[in-house]
């Protein structure tokens, strides 16, 4: 019989005391169960993150949890005016299920309708629910401690009556010791042990000693005290004050604590009495639901019986009409056999909500799509039995699980369906889900470098170095040895020292936020089931359990998802609408040319799921004529899988012979040309060949997908012998086939996912193929904030479609990008630095009376409030051409405009009207200066500089007569040569950036972006020639390079061999002639002034200039052949384009 325990420890502070605690929970329960302790409690700081966790794996490994939590009290509130005082903490350790219960409601104190406070209960709320709680009255840095260190005996002594009071016979006045060297304790401890042992005697209180753990191990200790660094924004080695523990905060043995207070031996029985007293423990709950109707089991079969008439009275039937109708009835009594009609009526109310005020929601995802029950109540907008999809891939019965619908909805307007969910079942009862960040290896280094005060480039080097597997970086451990530069930057010591740190931190909890889609929902206060959190970036609670905690808790989750290519449709739709086009897309045909011929073409850019140029690649050898293509390539193109692709793609085409796996299953693969591609068809093959049902196939192709060596070793008989049986296959094939089922059931996608998200991908390509112009509006609506994206957009556009896109225009342009006559009208809120609601402002100004000049804009528009900013971006983009075409006039009057804008305004907000009109009419017009405008150069520059890429001409146009002279290409003509093999050319190009890298030898080279003005495109750049044009390739420069192109799938590669000044080759190209065209006579002045003025300049190309004018009485054009020869540079030529009334510059 073993000793009875002499003391349990009360006060551990794991991981989820996050960047404080280091104890992880399973290492905890481990230490307890090998140490023979029977109990063991855990108390994190604020919060019960691991409480069940912690209460499950306890009990599993024999040791009895004991549930409590650290909580920060305002136990001295400040008066008016004061200096607000920092809480301090009580340890609160639940005895039974009323104090379990009590202490979630504290905890969701701690953080609900805080309004920014910092977490804290008062000491109200803590007698509110002090029911089954025992109180620890929080040590030296307790509330009473607090005030023993500042000298304030009477009001500690009053305080801790009160806190007696608040739990009668459950307090216990706790003492430390957390001895240094020479075995002396921390001055906290020596200031107040005197003073809490004199008040327990006196007030006839129990005294209880802990160890405030928050390490498992002493020797963890530096490492801790620079994760504490990391937590507070401070450095090891600052000499300012700073947290700081000591070596002794550790896990210590029971010997050691009997040791450390052997003086005081009532204190440690009174860690077992608690113990003892502490007896309950938190367990796993079946589901909890709110009760949707009195009979769900009734309105789920009526709800799904009508909905199925209404769908088969609008589609082409796949099957039978009694077909139909046995899947439903199959599927419904599998759902009552599982206890979940309510879960489906739940999901199906907040879907037709949504689809009733116009929120687009997806078709389907995941294995829900597979359920016919969920197509007739509308959850999903998959007929399962079209595309041959499985109930029991979704639910089944033979595997009692909760069912999972992943729900998309439009990006913009999945707030408003969680506000539906909230207000029919009650705030209260629908939070969030509460995910946590771990500090992974990269990550710990930099923050371990920044609190040991290391150079931001030497931490930024060690963290590169190491390597990542998949999406996570590898352990330090791990990487050490593997990369021999980290393992000779680690002779240094103090990199030795950060790498030594970050390694035993590395894993722990980092960051609370909540779960991306996740929402629960109860049928109580979900502080009744869970303790809550308030992510200061929501106004919705989140549940403290992450999700697998919180639906062992009970709570069910249900995922709201946004996805953009939802908005995008449903935004494609509304401009459809504006011009008298209804569709619904639901109802497209399937079997659309335009659309499948875009798909084989790979005119994917901005299509849903093959927009890559791997799936380019994989369309244009694929070449798709029906949607079961699309769900394939949608499964394929993946790791592993996408090796099949190039096998696909020839049977498909009649280049390969579909290959015969065994005639009882040939009929199951056919749709995807012999390969094994779907989950489903593992499942398929198992139930054909060898008899399995099918929930028993799902059981096979999960033990198969996660190689359970077990479940494999009894299913392999099993299948061969079903085989046998069924049909009379022998051993050796059935061998053969249960083997390439298990190879194909770890890399086998979901169909029904690859299904749903198939149909999402041909309604926009459909839009794409049939309606190309709303489609592109409304992609760049939804990336609107987003450069890079526009500007690839635009190109397509311009480029890939041939369509026109209106310049940003204050008289014809909308907040947001539109639809005019058959081209894309650029949005106003896509300039830099604008926004989309001050735009509206405008556009709400304008209404339906175009501005007539700049002073209409500044009467109408409170251009004060539009801000200086915005109104610069406009002014550089020229918006206001249609205004005034002269942009640095514009742009230097806005001040000017502004401030007088203001003073009516303010004028209009006064209410001081005249006897003659308007308040502010009487203001008279400013006078603008007059300036020349902006030359092409510096006019394109600024209008880069508002939209983030060329649109109305390219710093190239006047270079390209020139250039073609010297053949240099344009990107388009080399993509066209290089169709016909690899070959050497020159190209011209604006460089829009470059990045510089270096090679695992060390060697240095760049890629860099260009543009020319048929397209953009990225040239590789070695070391050599890197070396020697550097600042030729600087962002801005105008250059042309001697490329190697080659053509790799339909991907252009390029390689720099030499770079050279665009003038310079401009200038090789020798002299030619100018005919410039006029549209007024009083323009020739100013064409003569210029040349007279650069003629005397010397060292430029010359040639004949021709001013073409226009005859006011019969409009033709005049010739004026100019005497002698002219300076005619690409600059020149840019200079005449900019002088007003020239309308066009032809080198001739």
């Amino acid at each position: 019989m073993p000793n009875p325990p002499r003391f349990i420890h009360l006060r551990i502070h794991t991981e989820h005391s996050l960047l404080e605690g280091a104890v992880p929970v399973k290492k905890l329960v481990a230490a307890a169960a090998a140490q023979g302790w029977p109990a063991v409690a855990v108390t994190d700081t604020n919060n019960m993150f691991a409480a069940l966790e912690f209460s499950v794996t306890a009990r599993d490994a024999g040791v009895q949890p004991i549930l409590g939590c650290q909580i920060s009290v305002d136990y001295d509130p400040a008066a008016p005016g004061e200096k607000v005082r920092p809480p301090a903490a009580l340890v609160l350790l639940a005895q039974d299920e009323a104090g379990y219960m009590n202490l979630m409601k504290l905890n969701s104190c701690l953080y609900l309708d805080k309004a920014g406070q910092l977490p804290q209960v008062t000491l109200d709320e803590l007698q509110q629910y002090s029911g089954g709680l025992i109180a620890l009255s929080g040590g030296p840095e307790g509330p009473v401690g607090r005030m023993l260190q500042a000298g304030q005996g009477t009001k500690a002594r009053a305080l801790m009556q009160r806190l007696a009071a608040i739990w009668p016979d459950c307090f216990y006045v706790e003492l430390q010791r957390h001895p240094g060297e020479g075995g002396l304790v921390t001055e906290a401890e020596r200031a107040t042990e005197r003073g809490f042992v004199e008040m327990a005697y006196d007030m006839a209180l129990p005294l209880v000693a802990t160890n405030d753990v928050h390490f498992p191990k002493t020797d963890m200790f530096e490492a801790h005290d620079a994760l504490l660094c990391i937590a507070d924004g401070a450095y090891v080695d600052q000499q300012a004050p700073r947290r700081r523990l000591t070596p002794q905060h550790y896990l210590k043995s029971e010997a050691e604590m009997c040791a450390l207070f052997a003086d005081l031996p009532e204190a440690l029985e009174n860690t077992v009495e608690i113990a003892r007293r502490c007896a309950y423990a938190a367990a796993k709950r079946k589901p909890i639901l709110p009760r949707f109707a009195d009979d769900e089991v009734d309105e789920l079969r009526r709800q799904a019986r009508e909905g199925l008439v209404a769908r088969l009275a609008v589609i082409p039937h796949a099957v039978s009409v009694e077909e139909y109708e046995a899947r439903l009835e199959f599927e419904l009594g599998i759902i009552e056999q599982m206890g979940f009609p309510g879960y489906f009526l739940i999901v199906a109310d907040f879907i037709k909500w949504a689809k009733s005020h116009g929120i687009p929601v997806g078709p389907g995802r995941g294995s829900g799509a597979g359920s016919l029950v969920a197509y007739a109540l509308t959850i999903t907008d998959l007929d399962p039995l079209r595309y041959s999809l499985l109930f029991e891939r979704f639910l089944n019965p033979e595997r009692v699980s909760m069912p999972d619908f992943d729900i998309d909805f439009c990006m913009d307007r999945r707030e408003e369906v969680i506000a539906y969910v909230q207000g029919k079942y009650g705030r209260d009862k629908v939070g969030q889900i509460i995910t946590f960040g771990a500090l992974l290896s990269k990550a710990a280094v930099r923050d371990v470098g920044r609190v040991l005060q290391m150079s931001y480039g030497q931490v930024d080097r060690l963290s590169k170095l190491i390597p990542v597997e998949g999406v996570k970086p590898v352990s330090i451990t791990k990487a050490l040895a593997d990369e021999p530069r980290l393992r000779e930057a680690a002779k240094e010591e103090v990199v030795a020292r950060l790498l030594d740190y970050g390694a035993q931190i590395e894993g722990l909890l980092r960051n609370a936020s909540t779960h991306a889609a996740g929402v629960v929902i109860g049928d109580r206060p979900l502080d009744e089931l869970v303790p809550l959190y308030q992510d200061p970036r929501s106004d919705m609670p989140a549940t403290q359990f992450n999700m697998k905690w919180v639906e062992a808790a009970g709570l069910v989750k249900f995922d709201f998802l946004g996805l953009k290519t939802l908005t995008v449709i449903q935004n494609a739709l509304d401009l459809l609408r504006e011009r008298g086009v209804e569709v619904d897309i639901a109802m497209i045909p399937l079997d659309d040319k335009a659309s499948y011929d875009l798909y084989a073409a790979a005119k994917t850019v901005a299509v849903f799921q093959v927009e890559s140029s791997g799936m380019m690649d994989a369309l244009r050898r694929m070449k798709p004529t029906c949607i079961e293509d699309i769900v394939a390539l949608v499964a394929l193109y993946r790791p592993g899988p996408m090796e099949n692709i190039p096998v696909y793609c020839e049977v498909k085409n009649g280049l390969r012979e579909l290959e015969s796996i065994h005639p009882t299953i040939d009929h199951i693969l056919k749709e995807t040309q012999g390969i094994i591609v779907y989950q489903e068809q593992v499942m398929e093959i198992a139930q054909v060949m060898a008899g399995y049902s099918l929930g028993g196939a799902d059981l096979l192709r999960r033990a198969m997908g996660k190689k359970i060596a077990e479940e494999m070793a009894k299913e392999r008989p099993k299948f061969i012998e079903g085989a046998a049986k069924t049909h009379n296959v022998d051993a050796k094939k059935a061998g053969e086939v249960f083997d390439l089922l298990e190879k194909f059931a770890n890399y086998g996608f979901n169909k029904s996912h690859a299904a749903a998200y198939a149909v999402v991908s041909y309604q926009t390509a459909w839009l794409k193929a049939n309606h190309p112009v709303e489609f592109m509006a409304a992609v760049m609506n939804c990336d609107i904030h987003l450069t890079d994206k526009l500007a690839s957009y635009a190109e397509e556009v311009r480029r890939g479609l041939g369509i026109g896109i209106v310049a940003p225009c204050v008289n014809a342009s909308l907040a947001t990008f539109g639809v005019r006559d058959g081209k894309v009208v650029y949005g106003l809120g896509a300039l830099k630095n604008v926004g989309v609601e001050a735009m509206k402002m405008i556009v709400a100004a304008r209404g339906a009376r175009p501005f007539v000049n700049l002073f209409d804009f500044a009467r109408r528009v409170d251009m004060k409030r539009i801000g200086k900013r915005p109104l610069e971006m406009l002014a550089r983009a020229g918006a206001f051409d249609v205004l005034d075409q002269n942009r640095a006039r514009v742009f230097e009057a806005l001040d000017t405009l502004s401030a007088w804008s203001a003073a009516l305004h303010e004028a209009k907000g006064s209410s001081q009207v005249s006897l003659f009109g308007e308040a502010g009419d009487d203001l008279p017009e400013p006078r603008l200066g007059s300036r020349d405008d902006w030359l092409p150069a510096e006019r394109l520059a600024q209008e880069h500089q508002a939209i983030g890429f060329y649109l109305s001409g390219h710093p190239l146009d006047d270079y390209m007569g020139a250039l073609k002279r010297r053949k240099v290409m344009t990107l388009a003509d080399l993509s066209a040569a290089a169709e016909r093999g690899p070959l050497v050319g020159k190209l011209a190009g604006t460089v829009a950036g470059r990045q510089d890298r270096k090679s695992a030898r060390g060697n240095r080279f760049a890629f860099a972006q260009m543009s020319d003005p048929t397209g953009l495109y990225e040239i590789t750049v070695f070391s050599d020639v890197l070396e020697a044009s550097r600042d030729l390739l600087e962002t801005g420069r105008n250059v042309v390079v001697t490329i190697e192109a080659t053509l790799e799938g339909e991907t252009l590669k390029l390689l720099a061999r030499a770079v050279q000044p665009i003038d310079t080759v401009a200038a090789e190209a020798g002299p030619s002639g100018l005919r410039i065209h006029l549209d007024r006579e009083e323009a020739v002045k100013s064409v003569a002034s210029l040349l007279m003025r650069l003629a005397g300049e010397g060292g430029r190309s010359v040639g004949p200039v021709t001013i073409c004018v226009p005859d006011a009485g019969t409009g033709r054009e005049i010739d004026l052949a100019l005497p002698r020869t002219w300076p005619v540079t690409p600059q020149i030529r840019g200079a005449i384009r900019a002088i007003q009334g020239v309308v066009l510059v032809e080198e001739v």
